[in-house]
Parts: C-alpha cells; sequence; structure tokens
C-alpha cells in the first residue's frame, strides 16, 4: 500500500500545490501519494494560482491538473504525513485532530530544514513578484531532505 502524505495551506492555490507537485516529482508514485489540501474552504474545485502554475511549469512540474480540496478530520485516517506550510495552517490543523497519535502525524514543512525553528513558508499571493520563485525554490529544497527520508524509512 502506498505511504500518503497531504501538504496543507490556507487556500491549497499557492504553497501546497506546488509542494504537491515538487515532493511528487521527487518520488516512485507506485509508492507514495502526494496530495494537498486548503484550511480554508474558498478554492475548493479550483485550479492552482496561475503564478504558481507558472513558476512549477518553468521547472518541468505540472500542477494545472490539480484541483483546490478542503482540509477536514477524515484526513489524518487517509494520510501517513501532513506537512503544513505556517504556523497558522498548523493550529488549524491541530484543531481537527482526533487523538495525539493524529497529531503526530502534523509537521511544519520547513522543520525539515530548519528543525524546531517552526519557520514559516511565506504566501506568495499578494506578495512580490518574485514571491513564487522563492516558494519554489524553499519547497524543492525541502521536498529533498522529505524524499530522501520517506524513500529510507519505506523501502
Amino acid at each position: 500500500m502506498p505511504t500518503k502524505i497531504l501538504m496543507v495551506c490556507l487556500g491549497n492555490i499557492c504553497r501546497s500545490p506546488l509542494a504537491e507537485g515538487i515532493l511528487a516529482s521527487k518520488l516512485d508514485p507506485e509508492k507514495f501519494i502526494v496530495d494537498s489540501a486548503g484550511t480554508g474552504s474558498w478554492h475548493v474545485g479550483k485550479s492552482p494560482d496561475e503564478r504558481s502554475v507558472a513558476v512549477a511549469k518553468k521547472n518541468n512540474i505540472s500542477i494545472s491538473h490539480q484541483k483546490g480540496k478542503h482540509f477536514n478530520k477524515k484526513d489524518f485516517e487517509t494520510y501517513d504525513y501532513i506537512y503544513v506550510m505556517d504556523s497558522s495552517n498548523y493550529d488549524d490543523v491541530m484543531q481537527l485532530a482526533p487523538t495525539p497519535e493524529h497529531q503526530k502525524k502534523v509537521k511544519m514543512i520547513l522543520n525539515e530544514l530548519f528543525p524546531g525553528e517552526n519557520v514559516d513558508v511565506p504566501d506568495p499571493y499578494y506578495g512580490l513578484s518574485n514571491g513564487f520563485e522563492l516558494v519554489f525554490n524553499m519547497l524543492d529544497e525541502v521536498c529533498d531532505i522529505i524524499a530522501d527520508k520517506l524513500k529510507k524509512h519505506h523501502s
């Protein structure tokens, strides 16, 4: 049975679709399923932000097929690992966790790169024009670490 990883941000149109696409590109699709969701429900069923689609495409990753999903309690049963993009997403997801065992699945994604520092992946939606590129590079770096850990742990 494949290992399932969920990437979570607020709207599921900027950061988590990129994280999903980047990590999926580094893993064997027969062994790993990577998905994404948002803690907010405004963009359910919608495609990722065109700026995320563009920066992914520039790096030979296609995320245009993704559709926004809303994070819910059932996701704790479905997924083995839940990576959140920032501390506000972390709090929102943890509030829904039914048990301490479920809470253990939730991690701030950049803690894989900067252990224990709880660094947020900045939301590029309203930010600088190169924000999407910065976020892509940040996620690409951390997804290398996550992919290596997953491959070792599930080989």
